[in-house]
């Protein structure tokens, strides 16, 4: 029982398989209600495609667990409809800071650019999280929410798979086309089909205590290295939600879990780091170890997983629940299209493969940050603390720090999916990027641009002035609405008029755009439902756009 949060207690509702009713067959059932899961679900249940969620618990997670959630994944969630709850309840932050042993040597700032309507990164509980996903997921009425539902056996073949699942009143039986598996690190679906995970434990220990005080602490990330505190470890602070404060103590791998948890060892500890003065009391403890391990790949059949169910990070650099997130919203827009057969299956290999790469590109992170924190050798640690010393002066040593890679966008330049350029542009909006936000305003009103693009296909086209579009043009941007697979066309313009036909105009109120997507006139930018870049030309040519819209959904002959 938390002193600062109360949880709920979800009811479980006895399924309509086990009240007589005619067995069904579910276009997706999700397994894990956790923050990923729960994405997944939301995503595909708005977009139209029932889902049924089966989770074995009934309230939200035990403790504060993950903490940072970055920019990207609150954009992300703003698309499901939870960005704002969770921004409004956390602690955004934008500046981290690196001290060795008395020194602060090294800082950092996620977001140097102004214009940006997320900050760099959040603090928040958990089970904030899932708190609001839940909701959010019981207000969508194509969403079946089934907890105290345990799978215990899983079928899976060419066409489905088949499940049995555990309940209050008995096992039964429960089909679907296509399963998404979100059961978390210790994911017994993926146990149950035999399949392997492979990877790296790390031999160390540290101590989560979440403990409520009232402090002057600025709200940013502070990592120390041997502090005077802890000599010879590290320590993670960062502030979350109602005067919460999580620290992280390194430990090392002969400390015993049980003990290290008992008040009579951890309140020390605490006293130790914050002085007499400040008053606390503990709120959560936990021991954990970490590991660096994934899949090989992330689709068998019609099994699909995601979240630590495909791949698990040390907790560096808050790449866990943030990658699993972004899993989801690579994957649901894929998996609609060919559940509605507007796509190839094959589609999905590209889930896999870009996620995989996504991966690779966090556990190469986080090993490097594990190890650069957790040194396993005396030169190890000698070169170490040599970077720590030389960063306060030295701008070189600075690049050598490393306390967590904090969670960035993957840039997948290497997809399959995107289209090369055919012209030289400036600036990081390359095909495989997750699009920059920027300022805009829609009928004299301010707003954003991420906010106006959905989950959907769209096409920007940058136009001096929209007002000046003639009408056969216009028709022609309107008529890519009406293609198999859909293109909206938004026109964004340095200058407000009114479009003919009816067609979306935003003003780049800021010019951020411009400078972002370094746009000119007749610019255009084919983007992907997820927001990532698929494609982009200097001139606005249907023809290229239809082959790139081909490619970025697998419907190349």
């Amino acid at each position: 029982m938390l002193s600062t949060y109360r949880y709920p207690n979800f009811p479980y509702v006895r399924p309509p398989e086990q009240s007589g009713s005619t067995p069904q067959r579910y276009p997706v059932v999700v397994v894990g209600a956790g923050p990923v899961g729960l994405a997944a679900a939301i995503e595909l249940a708005q977009s139209g495609v029932p889902v049924v969620v089966l989770d074995d618990d009934d309230t939200v997670s035990v403790g504060s667990r993950g903490v940072c959630y970055a920019k990207r994944t609150l954009e992300i969630l703003d698309r499901i409809g939870i960005g704002t709850p969770c921004v409004d309840k956390g602690v955004s932050w934008n500046v981290g800071r690196t001290f060795f042993r008395k020194e602060e040597v090294y800082n950092f700032n996620l977001q140097p650019q102004a214009d940006h309507k997320r900050p760099g990164m959040i603090n928040l509980q958990q089970y904030y999280l899932e708190q609001y996903e839940v909701q959010r997921a019981q207000a969508l009425s194509n969403l079946d929410l089934r907890f105290k539902s345990k799978v215990i056996a899983v079928d899976s073949d060419g066409q489905g798979a088949t499940l049995q699942v555990e309940t209050p009143d008995g096992i039964y039986t429960l089909e679907t086309d296509w399963l998404i598996v979100a059961d978390g690190a210790r994911s017994s679906i993926r146990r149950m089909m035999g399949l392997e995970i492979d990877g790296k434990v790390f031999m160390d220990r540290f101590l989560i205590a979440d403990v409520v005080m009232k402090a002057d602490f600025p709200t940013e990330r502070w990592f120390w290295f041997d502090p005077p505190f802890h000599p010879g470890q590290s320590v993670l602070l960062h502030r979350q939600a109602d005067n919460v404060f999580r620290i992280d103590f390194q430990l090392g791998w002969q400390a015993d879990p049980e003990a290290e948890k008992k008040p009579e060892n951890v309140i020390p500890r605490i006293k130790a780091m914050l002085g007499e003065t400040h008053e606390f009391d503990l709120e959560w403890v936990s021991v954990y170890t970490f590991q660096c391990r994934r899949m090989n790949s992330f689709t068998h059949g019609r099994v699909l997983f995601v979240g630590d169910a495909a791949h698990q990070v040390s907790p560096f650099g808050a790449r866990g629940a943030n990658s699993g997130i972004q899993d989801t919203d690579n994957l649901c827009w894929k998996l609609k299209l060919v559940i509605e057969g507007k796509a190839p299956s094959s589609l999905l290999d590209s889930y896999s493969s870009e996620r995989v790469f996504a991966a690779d590109e966090n556990l190469l992170n986080s090993t490097r940050s594990t190890d650069f924190i957790t040194p396993k050798s005396k030169t190890s640690l000698i070169f170490r603390n040599a970077v720590l010393t030389l960063a306060r002066d030295h701008a070189f040593a600075r690049t050598l720090v490393n306390s967590g890679r904090l969670s960035v966008p993957c840039v997948l330049t290497d997809s399959p999916l995107n289209t090369p350029d055919t012209a030289m542009f400036a600036g990081n909006m390359v095909p495989g990027a997750s699009m920059d936000d920027a300022p805009m305003q829609a009928d004299g009103t301010d707003c954003w641009l991420l906010d106006r693009m959905g989950n959907r296909f769209v096409a920007l086209v940058y136009v001096g002035d929209p007002a000046a579009v003639d009408v056969a043009t216009a028709r022609a941007f309107k008529s890519l609405a009406d293609w198999p697979i859909p293109v909206e066309v938004v026109l964004i313009s340095p200058q407000a008029g009114i479009a003919p036909e009816k067609l979306q105009a935003l003003v780049d109120s800021r010019n951020r755009f411009a400078e972002r997507y370094d746009a000119r006139s007749g610019t255009t930018y084919l983007i992907r439902p997820d927001q990532h870049v698929a494609a982009r030309w200097r001139d606005f040519d249907a023809s290229a756009l239809s082959a790139a819209l081909a490619r970025a959904t697998a419907n190349l002959q």
